[in-house]
């Protein structure tokens, strides 16, 4: 079966870098699949994508060792068990709050006798190999997001279920459930703290741990304290970066002036 880069990174005990994709294009996937990133995540929740975008960016990627990874739009077998049958190496679900809704995701990622996955792996045949079937449960990573005060105190039953490889924070929702300001890159003691508490809580049960971030100096800050999955942006936010840098320099535009969200 094709080699997870994601999870043999982790193996060997080093960090990920992921691209977040949250434009509907086959190029823009396949431009920055070639640019070194050990994985890509497809956004079908706050980006623009659909189901059928999504699979020819998934052709896109397969053209390079670059893991497919996706964001689902809910905690619903059925879109996550579509996206395994298309390809994609991982699952990062957004929401998932308690111990039922872990268990829930993570039976929903792997074959019986240790999930609920049904069987049909088309296009994922194609893309992992003639053994994908007897391998994808070890294979394939279910990532349970971290973004509510309620999963927060629940963290510790969230990443002991069984079959959650990894938490990944979403920043933005978990600072405003917290009651603090929206934005990645975050320096509140209360949210710094947060951030700690769930690194712990992964590296306490054998997990990984990883953060949206939005900045290449603050990802490396965030690896350096021992996440192991960071994002830097948005495909659409490098693009408005770089245009606005470019007008900014012909035109004396002002760069930045508005807050960006993070995706």
């Amino acid at each position: 079966m094709r080699k997870n880069l994601v999870r043999a990174r982790w193996q060997a005990g080093e960090a990920a870098l992921s691209a977040w994709l949250s434009i509907p294009s086959s190029f823009s996937a396949e431009l920055l699949a070639h640019c070194g990133f050990d994985c890509l995540t497809i956004d079908l929740q706050h980006g623009l994508i659909d189901y059928q975008s999504a699979v020819g960016m998934l052709q896109a990627i397969s053209t390079t060792e670059a893991t497919p990874l996706a964001r689902v739009p809910w905690n619903e077998p059925g879109i996550i068990m579509k996206l395994l049958d298309a390809g994609c190496y991982g699952i990062i679900c957004p929401m998932v709050n308690s111990r039922a809704e872990a268990e829930a995701f993570a039976a929903a990622c792997r074959y019986p006798p240790a999930g609920i996955r049904s069987h049909g792996p088309r296009r994922a045949t194609l893309y992992a190999g003639a053994d994908y079937s007897e391998k994808a449960n070890e294979t394939i990573l279910a990532i349970a997001m971290i973004e509510t005060a309620e999963a927060l105190a629940n963290v510790d039953d969230i990443v002991a279920t069984p079959g959650i490889d990894a938490l990944y924070i979403g920043p933005a929702d978990l600072s405003l459930s917290l009651g603090r300001q929206q934005r990645v890159d975050q320096t509140d003691p209360v949210m710094v703290e947060a951030l700690d508490t769930i690194l712990a809580a992964a590296r306490r049960h054998g997990k990984i741990a990883g953060l949206h971030t939005g900045s290449a100096a603050y990802a490396s800050q965030m690896v350096a304290k021992g996440f192991q999955l960071v994002t830097v942006q948005t495909d659409a936010a490098f693009l408005e970066a770089e245009a606005r840098r470019v007008v900014a320099v012909v035109h004396g535009a002002t760069e930045g002036a508005a807050q960006r969200g993070p995706y």
